[in-house]
């Protein structure tokens, strides 16, 4: 099931922010990404129902397998997009900017076969 850019982005947001501080709630999410409380308290809802994490009692969200398993393949393709793109001698900051855009249109079949180059050649 494809899910929306926008969900991607929450769900690898969630990864990114459980690795840097341990835990994470709505507020860190707001404040990581600067979107208003209210879009971020939608974005957790319809995550939730649709099985991509858990909220507990407590308000701190986990992602599930479902919801890891999109983080983390959103989060490699940043990384190495990002990487890539530095060593083409792209600015950084343009960069992270295009691979986030990149990292959600580009195919399976074509970040592999980016991957794999860039392997190749280290």
């Amino acid at each position: 099931m494809k899910i929306q850019e926008s969900a991607e982005n929450y769900l690898e947001t969630v990864l990114i922010l459980s690795e840097r501080n341990g835990s994470v709630r709505s507020i860190d999410i707001v404040n990581e990404l600067g979107v208003t409380k209210p879009s971020v308290s939608v974005a957790m809802k319809n995550l939730r129902e649709n099985g991509y994490l858990f909220m507990d009692p407590s308000g701190y969200i986990t992602l599930t397998d479902k919801g890891a398993q999109i983080a983390n393949t959103m989060y490699e393709r940043h990384t190495l997009l990002s990487d890539w793109l530095i060593r083409l001698g792209v600015t950084p900051k343009t960069a992270v900017e295009d691979a986030c855009r990149i990292e959600h249109v580009i195919s399976a079949e074509s970040f592999q076969a980016i991957k794999q180059h860039t392997e190749q050649k280290k």
